[in-house]
């Protein structure tokens, strides 16, 4: 696993060239993001693998843990190298063999990844690469009767239909799917730290062009504010440079395809066909960038719930502002989606900003904008997902449970 580690880091620069090339994303953060935690993931997976504990008593029994088997990895194209990771680093290091089927919109990463984990001398057969559309390979895998285990990573619909194919075969199906992420910020916050909240907000719901699956695409602010939010959130999403991922002072660069560029677009034009206020973006070609997928950045306000921008997964540069009467109704609007993958609270208190995430039915929370942490579980509530991925509640998805009577 640490050898990975070490070729993934030799790689770096040709990785994260490639991984903005297929997606879009800005040369700085595929180092840092889509090179830089696949890293550490592989060296988390080596040291949980070696402290884990594999067995215990209980009274006359003896319970292990054993690897599931052959393990069907199925990834999108947002950020590939670390998803294909999450999954790929910790099924090998619980002892399972990998198939492996990345986004055919983002495969070369998977290339490179194939070529080091050869290089370093792996048996035969312990990791696999295969490519194709989901509907042709990615279905196939999931029916498959020698793959114990499906590990699956992108959209609700297409968790669906993974899991009704693996059903023949009753198969284990891990899932990580899409959200509707909700950040409430707080009444009571001084006006600096209201404002790095919100600014804040609009950078996470606008990260990698808003294709993440965990970004915070709907930003809720007491009615009381929201002049005061509309503002803020103006500022920060116009001050965002579109353009080229490879120079230095891009923010957004385009999106993947085509086919996301006019889908985001549809939204987009949803939003202001449904009554919502378009307060910066809209629909078209950010000025400049006439070459390419790229997509303004988009700020509503005046959102109600209810809406289509407000209720699916957008996977672009769209923000959402939404009010609230109370602290109790946010965390009834939070709560009012069929996901529960992400969230945040920005509140006066750190005691306080825990209580409220508590009540969201999600995942994982932000309180006071909480750094990522890759060693922490994640994964989905409701409609956003089965299981977890990363730390040793990832590496536990790929082990079976079998007791022994003494």
């Amino acid at each position: 696993m640490n050898r990975i580690g070490d070729g993934i880091a030799a790689r770096m620069d040709e990785l994260a060239t490639a991984i903005s090339r297929e997606t879009g994303m800005t040369k700085f953060l595929s180092q840092m993001i889509q090179v830089g935690l696949p890293i550490n993931s592989f060296k988390q997976a080596a040291i949980v693998a070696e402290n884990f504990e594999y067995s215990h008593e209980l009274g006359n029994s003896l319970v292990v843990r054993e690897p599931i088997g052959v393990v069907g990895c199925i990834t999108p194209w947002n950020y590939p190298l670390h998803q294909i990771v999450a999954k790929v680093a910790f099924a090998m290091a619980a002892g399972c063999t990998i198939v492996l089927k990345p986004s055919e919109i983002a495969p070369i990463d998977a290339f490179i990844l194939a070529e080091i984990i050869d290089e370093i001398g792996l048996p035969a057969g312990v990791f696999n690469l295969v490519t194709g559309t989901g509907p042709v390979v990615g279905e196939a895998m999931a029916a498959h009767k020698e793959i114990d285990m499906i590990s699956f990573t992108g959209s609700t619909r297409a968790g669906r239909r993974v899991t009704q194919v693996a059903a023949d075969t009753v198969k284990k199906v891990h899932l990580e799917l899409g959200g509707k992420s909700a950040n409430i910020i707080c009444e009571d916050l001084d006006a600096e730290t209201f404002a790095k909240a919100v600014k804040r907000g609009v950078g996470d719901a606008f990260l990698n062009s808003g294709q993440t699956c965990l970004a915070m695409t709907r930003m809720l602010v007491p009615k009381s504010r929201l002049a005061e939010a509309e503002t803020l959130a103006a500022e920060a999403a116009s001050a965002m440079k579109v353009g080229d991922p490879f120079e230095q002072t891009t923010a957004l660069g385009p999106l993947a395809s085509a086919a996301q560029r006019d889908r985001v677009n549809g939204y987009i034009q949803k939003g202001i066909d449904e009554g919502a206020k378009l307060l910066v973006g809209g629909v078209g070609v950010p000025e400049g960038c006439g070459k390419g997928y790229y997509v303004k950045p988009t700020v509503f306000s005046n959102v109600k719930n209810s809406m289509t921008i407000a209720q699916e997964e957008i996977f672009g540069p769209v923000l959402s502002i939404i009010a609230y009467e109370n602290e109790d109704d946010a965390v009834r609007i939070a709560n009012d989606t069929v996901y529960g993958l992400s969230g945040g609270v920005w509140a006066s208190t750190k005691e306080k900003g825990v209580a409220i995430a508590r009540r969201i039915r999600t995942g994982q929370v932000a309180v006071n904008g909480g750094a990522f942490n890759v060693n922490a579980p994640l994964g989905g509530y409701k409609q956003s997902g089965v299981g977890r991925e990363y730390s040793e509640y990832g590496f536990d998805e790929f082990l079976e449970i079998k007791s022994m009577q003494l």
